[in-house]
């Protein structure tokens, strides 16, 4: 099924803005939604953090694993044009808003 776009001018004309689409929920509901829908998202975050630490050590292995075989990786990876990511003089993430 496909989600119907809605403008800001077709939700002006329903009488629904961003901040008024919850307008039909009480105080206490929106809290409650809120404060569940952060629960959820930081448990989420959580478990990518783990998914990342795994990785991260699986990536250590093989690579150590490579070093002791003999195979240079700096040299590969020169070789192939990789270069590791450089961080932003500011060291700023972009508002999440930008991103979406």
């Amino acid at each position: 099924m496909a989600a119907k776009k809605t403008t800001k001018k077709t939700a002006k004309k329903a009488g629904k803005t961003k901040k008024g689409s919850d307008a039909g929920m009480s105080k206490a509901e929106q809290v409650g939604y809120h404060k569940g829908s952060l629960t959820t998202l930081i448990k989420e975050r959580q478990e990518l953090a783990r998914l990342l630490s795994i990785v991260e050590q699986l990536v250590q292995m093989h690579m150590g694993a490579l070093k002791e075989l003999g195979v240079d990786l700096t040299a590969q990876a020169e070789q192939m044009g990789v270069v590791a990511p450089k961080k932003s003089a500011g060291g700023r993430k972009k508002p999440i808003d930008e991103i979406l």
